[in-house]
């Protein structure tokens, strides 16, 4: 099942036009997936050095449909995809609560494991593959 992050855009966000700097989206979906792994009670200050693995971002993309401002009410919700047995994808829809609740952003991610010492790919840790499955199921 899809997590759903609920945030206020707030005026550090925005840029001189007002509105949601396009890099801020990327720092506002990694805000919900850090909030969808402690949900999942994956924490983070002590999971990856106990498991010697990082999983930086491999590939990003997004589609801006309507811009953010400060004091907006959103949601993200977020849906990770096992890709491989070391990497996932995690697609956000960002909506702007109303009503009318308006789709405001759609942006995917794709991570890869590898090991914090060598730098070659790892396998996924157990906690993360079965984050990932619970919440596409």
């Amino acid at each position: 099942m899809a997590f759903t992050y609920r945030r206020t855009i707030r005026f550090a966000d925005t840029d001189a036009a007002g509105v949601v700097f396009f890099p801020n989206y990327f720092a506002i979906c990694h805000e919900a997936y850090e909030e969808s792994l402690a949900a999942a009670g994956i924490e983070l200050q002590s999971f990856f050095g106990e498991h010697a693995v990082v999983v930086p971002v491999s590939k990003s993309q997004a589609e801006y449909l309507r811009p953010l401002t400060c004091g907006d009410k959103i949601s993200v919700t977020l849906t990770p995809t096992l890709l491989g047995p070391d990497t996932y994808a995690i697609s956000f829809e960002l909506h702007r609560l109303g009503p009318p609740q308006k789709l405001a952003a759609r942006l995917r991610t794709e991570h890869v494991c590898i090991s914090s010492r060598s730098r070659e790919r790892h396998a996924l840790p157990e906690a993360i593959a079965a984050w990932i499955n619970a919440q596409s199921a």
